[in-house]
Parts: C-alpha cells; sequence; structure tokens
C-alpha cells in the first residue's frame, strides 16, 4: 500500500521577495562607492609635500622582507631564487632605507640547519636586529 499526500495548490509554489536583496546590494554598491571617493579626493588635494632624503612610502619603508629556504638550501626572495650576494645587497638597502626593517626567515623543516643560519648571518651582517623565525604551529 502507498500512501499519497495531496498538496493543495498555493503550497506548491514558493516565492522568493528579491527586494530586499537588490536594496541590500545597492547600499552596498553605495558605500564602496563613496568610501572609494573619498579616499581618492584625499590623494588629489593639492598640498605640496616637503623635500626628503630618503623620501620612501611609509607602505614600502614597513614592509616586511621575507626570504624562504627550501628543503635543498636555495633561497628565494619575492618568489625569485636569490644568491647570498644579491640577499645582502637586498637587505643592506632595506636596512639603509628602515634601520628597523622587520625580516622573516621561513625555513623549510628538511633543509639543514647551516642553510637557515647562513641567511641568518647575512641579516644580522646588514644591522637587522632581531630576524624572525617562522613556524608552523601543531594541532
Amino acid at each position: 500500500h502507498s500512501v499519497r499526500i495531496k498538496i493543495p495548490e498555493s503550497e506548491s509554489h514558493i516565492h522568493l521577495d528579491f527586494v530586499p536583496m537588490v536594496d541590500t546590494l545597492f547600499n552596498l554598491v553605495i558605500f564602496f562607492l563613496l568610501a572609494t571617493t573619498i579616499k581618492q579626493a584625499e590623494r588629489e588635494m593639492q598640498i605640496a609635500l616637503p623635500h626628503a632624503s630618503a623620501a620612501v612610502p611609509i607602505s614600502v619603508s614597513l614592509r616586511e622582507l621575507i626570504i624562504n629556504v627550501d628543503a635543498q638550501g636555495e633561497i628565494y626572495t619575492a618568489g625569485r631564487k636569490t644568491d647570498l650576494e644579491t640577499l645582502h645587497a637586498m637587505v643592506a638597502d632595506a636596512v639603509a632605507a628602515n634601520p628597523t626593517q622587520k625580516v622573516t626567515v621561513r625555513g623549510d623543516r628538511n633543509t639543514a640547519y647551516a642553510n637557515i643560519v647562513r641567511v641568518l648571518d647575512v641579516c644580522k651582517s646588514c644591522g637587522v636586529q632581531e630576524p624572525y623565525l617562522d613556524t608552523v604551529m601543531i594541532q
């Protein structure tokens, strides 16, 4: 025996009201347009900026330098393979622009510690006060 339940016609059509969703979408679009316009207006103000000997945007001078050492001991910065001389020049330039330059060394767990020490030695010789060794938390 099978049981059949008759669903009334009025309940068989589901009606979604999109008006509140569209209103919310328009509010978000207007908010982001206004926020972008205000930010742009701040940049376009006619202000004569003073001259500086080390004129570098703050975001560049505060950017953290990340150095990766892979399992074979190869050094990578900004996604490119780097040798020790180039790394030394890069870190020295960063420290010259910002004496409190932050440096993070990310060493592969399978590489010899000597490979990481070479990078730390370059950082210290260039004047980096406290290079940070990046690790992953065990869960």
